[in-house]
């Protein structure tokens, strides 16, 4: 399909990000380039993952994702120390990033396709202070073009993780994390719609963030089910729960990161309970 993403933690001030795509359409001109992401958190491969890992199911077989977020390589003694640039096949399309974690955190506990390392493009001896228009580009451009990823790069199985906020299940609650405020303010959770449906024996459920004064008791299916200005949780196009404001976007009247306080790694806790056996709200934070 000849496209090309790119997802960096570049920001858009700089030229970096244009550098990227001049090199790309001078050798390309057929290319189509999208933007995933450019204001991932410096060094953030686990943010880099949660965006990437929201936007694959929408792109066709044969795309190619470059990451580059954290992409300094490294050659060191020990090869559990090596930063290498890399490619994963998963879910049909390719992944180029150095694997400093970003790997294992887009797939989680799947299976990729196929997976290379490219350990001789990294050498002691050189300098390199934009891996990702010097390494990672020029791997990606080959890939489109068509050449064999075996006839440049040498077939692995070992691949790190970056450490992410884990999502923890229990008898009668689910425990997880903020792992992302998005533009609007709203707050993205690691928990999914599969990790909610388990409890599906339990009729009554509240949803709690931030302390106790601040809780749901409903699902909604879109934003505009309760009025502006409310608070609602949802399950977003990813499947991931999220807790919004109705029109509470931080240029408006401000988003629910704004109005309740809460930030990235904050805990969201759900807690499930039969008719009549509800617990009282102090009571679950005893």
């Amino acid at each position: 399909m000849n496209i090309l993403t790119l997802t960096t933690d570049a920001g858009e001030k700089d030229h970096y990000v244009a550098s990227l795509k001049g090199i790309a359409f001078s050798k390309n001109s057929d290319l189509r380039i999208i933007d995933i992401s450019h204001n991932i958190k410096p060094f953030d491969v686990g943010g880099a993952a949660l965006q990437l890992r929201n936007s694959i199911a929408y792109f066709p077989k044969g795309t190619v994702h470059v990451i580059g977020v954290d992409d300094e390589p490294k050659k060191a003694e020990a090869e559990d120390d090596c930063l290498y640039p890399a490619i994963m096949k998963y879910k049909d399309q390719y992944f180029v990033s150095i694997d400093n974690g970003f790997f294992g955190s887009l797939i989680e506990e799947n299976p990729p396709q196929e997976y290379f390392v490219l350990p001789d493009l990294v050498k002691k001896e050189k300098s390199i202070t934009f891996s990702t228009k010097d390494i990672l580009l020029p791997i990606a451009l080959k890939i489109l073009e068509g050449t064999k990823i075996k006839t440049f790069a040498k077939a692995a199985k070992r691949f790190k993780k970056a450490y992410t906020l884990g999502v923890f299940l229990e008898p009668n609650h689910i425990k997880g994390y903020v792992v992302h405020i998005d533009a609007y303010g709203n707050l993205i959770s690691n928990i999914k719609k599969e990790h909610f449906d388990k409890y599906k024996e339990f009729k009554d459920f509240t949803i709690y963030y931030r302390n106790k004064e601040y809780y749901i008791e409903e699902i909604s299916l879109n934003y505009n089910e309760v009025p502006h200005g409310e608070k609602l949780a949802l399950f977003n196009s990813g499947g991931y729960l999220e807790i919004a404001i109705n029109r509470g976007a931080k240029r408006l009247s401000g988003g629910a990161e704004q109005l309740f306080g809460v930030r990235v790694s904050d805990m969201i806790r759900i807690e499930f309970s039969s008719p009549g056996s509800h617990k009282t709200i102090e009571s679950l934070f005893d």
